[in-house]
């Protein structure tokens, strides 16, 4: 007979976000995931019959999915490191450098000019700025997890040095000169005569995201990590070597999406970037991963990023005010932030 030490147990838990052997009728409607998805599907409803002319047409799905691609490849990165117990604030300013290099590496490939570069110059281009993402996921994870600075300081301070660096290497000024190739076939091009180029990498990224997340080793050591970090050291895990993974994944993914903005916006658009973080950390929690760690989904994460999208679009398709879209979504957010506590207190109280 095998006995299975407290720690063991924690791992063996950890990937059932902590909803043990319930039924499935009851798992359903307890995650948070399933009530932000019936919110999501409100929402679209209501804005469906508010503008029935206007929102939900073809090209309006189009447009909001291209504009959802970019934050989607953060989120997936955000949400691997949520689970853990940590926090990125470094992925916008990681995004932004990616960009700054990748695009100026293809200027200097193309005597300054990179307009009319080919896709050689390109892949070149794409290699250099998903290198740039890895290192700063490099330095964030040994601070972290090798020096033990707490995430929060470690990616708060590399945030800030990620946008200076930036400005330093263009003189504060955006790239602009951006192959037109990239920009027609990447940024604007689409496949199947429907779908978007750059919505159809975010879906590859987000599905090999779920499969690591949630069917692989690496997946399970994520969530026992989040659940008990001393618990999974002591049954064998390597958790100083999986947390520098995780942030080294979360800069590799802030990368991409650096040149994937490249692509769509045919610039740098520094200003354009700078909140990201947040959008990307309040779209993986709507999506009902917990900040205090151990729980959350790819799915989730997906439906997060989704509902200030859609809440967006549909204020301004039907002429309401920007700023009620904050409220909203900052309404949306701390429903989701209240739920995983109330939830987690019922669970400890078992």
């Amino acid at each position: 007979m095998t006995v299975s030490t407290p720690a063991q147990k924690d791992i063996q838990e950890a990937p059932d976000s902590g909803f043990g052997k319930r039924p499935l009728g009851k798992r359903l409607v307890g995650a948070n995931t399933f009530w932000i998805a019936l919110v999501l599907i409100a929402l679209i409803i209501v804005f469906s019959v508010l503008a029935p002319s206007a929102f939900p047409t073809l090209y309006n799905f189009q447009l909001l999915l291209i504009e959802t691609a970019v934050l989607l490849v953060l989120s997936v990165g955000m949400t691997f490191v949520i689970i853990t117990s940590g926090i990125d604030l470094s992925v916008g300013s990681v995004l932004i450098f990616a960009g700054m290099v990748g695009g100026k590496t293809m200027e200097a490939m193309s005597g300054g000019n990179a307009g009319g570069a080919g896709w050689g110059v390109i892949i070149v281009g794409l290699i250099v700025a998903v290198l740039a993402g890895t290192v700063w996921g490099l330095i964030n994870g040994f601070l972290i997890a090798v020096a033990g600075i707490p995430p929060l300081i470690v990616t708060l301070g590399t945030m800030g040095a990620a946008l200076g660096a930036s400005l330093l290497l263009n003189n504060g000024s955006d790239v602009r000169t951006v192959p037109v190739v990239l920009n027609k076939e990447l940024g604007y091009g689409t496949s199947f005569g429907v779908v978007p180029n750059l919505v159809l990498i975010a879906v590859v990224i987000t599905l090999i995201g779920a499969w690591l997340l949630h069917t692989t080793k690496f997946g399970r050591y994520t969530f026992a990590i989040g659940s008990n970090a001393e618990g999974a050291r002591r049954a064998g895990i390597g958790v100083t070597a999986h947390l520098m993974k995780v942030y080294t994944l979360t800069g590799v993914l802030a990368g991409l999406a650096g040149f994937l903005s490249l692509a769509y916006y045919n610039s740098t658009t520094i200003t354009g970037h700078t909140s990201d973080n947040l959008n990307a950390i309040a779209a993986t929690v709507m999506g009902g991963t917990s900040l205090f760690g151990g729980i959350g989904s790819v799915l989730g994460t997906v439906i997060g990023v989704f509902i200030p999208a859609v809440l967006k679009k549909g204020f301004n398709i039907t002429g309401v005010p920007d700023f009620w879209q904050m409220i909203a979504v900052g309404a949306v957010l701390i429903a989701a932030v209240w739920f995983d506590q109330r939830r987690r207190r019922q669970r400890n109280s078992r």
